[in-house]
């Protein structure tokens, strides 16, 4: 199998590196004998090229990147594509596919992210009757628009309303969401978590909501289940992908 490097941000926060080996564990759980790696543009180490060039010096010829991103990022757009030419400059030899990130593709939202989403809610204890979907948020329309993707995918899963908040960059906050839902009339609002692991915005986000009456706020995805058979299914698309491309070359 083309072994996989899951490629993520990066913080200072030590938790979000430990999320993203959860992650990686729960990647190779799910398909034993892949060779799943993980690598970091910023903060922390491995660097993707690092793990690339070390790919090809184990003999491997191919390899898929998957980037870990919940939102049509700068990142994937941008800053992995810059990453790759780099390494080819550097002569790296190894062809590199690179996936769909996890977030919603042209408005489709996996059904698995929204169940790994309900999952999270469920894990509260509690009942809801609204929901407030809240990511780290970005100045980026485009990427705003997939979490309002997610947020529309994951209220119509779950039959409640379900508003979009973010931590910083845009607005609204969680708690003016949370204040909103509560106008509207909703008794009980839930907070469930666009973030793949804990750090100072998703504290900033769980802060918010429960300061405006939130009942309670979601864990990160972090390793769930559901986010690694997403991975996997970025993972056999890409590797399709390249197939059709070798064919038509």
């Amino acid at each position: 199998m083309t072994p996989v490097l899951l490629v993520v941000h990066g913080s200072r926060d030590p938790r979000a590196a430990a999320a993203t080996r959860a992650l990686v564990r729960a990647v190779a759980a799910a398909r034993p004998g892949l060779d799943v790696r993980a690598s970091f543009l910023d903060h922390t180490l491995p660097r993707p090229a690092q793990v690339l060039s070390a790919l090809a010096a184990a003999g491997h010829r191919a390899a898929i990147v998957v980037p870990l991103l919940l939102t049509a990022a700068y990142h994937t757009r941008v800053d992995i594509p810059a990453v790759l030419a780099a390494a080819r400059a550097d002569g790296l030899a190894l062809r590199v596919a690179v996936s769909d990130p996890l977030g919603p593709v042209h408005g489709d939202v996996h059904p698995l992210l929204v169940t790994g989403l309900q999952r999270r809610l469920a894990e509260l204890g509690r009942s809801y009757d609204a929901v407030v979907l809240a990511a780290a948020g970005t100045r980026d329309e485009a990427a705003r628009a997939t979490v309002t993707s997610a947020a529309a995918a994951l209220g119509a899963s779950l039959g409640v309303p379900c508003e979009v908040a973010y931590a910083s960059a845009a607005p609204p906050r969680p708690g003016e969401a949370v204040a909103r839902l509560r106008a509207a009339g909703a008794r009980d609002v839930a907070g469930a978590a666009y973030f793949l692991a804990p750090g100072r915005l998703y504290e900033a986000a769980v802060a918010s909501a429960l300061a405006a009456g939130a009942v309670g706020v979601a864990a990160p995805l972090g390793g769930a289940i559901e986010l690694a058979q997403v991975v996997l299914d970025r993972v056999d698309a890409a590797v399709g992908s390249a197939r059709v491309a070798r064919l038509a070359a």
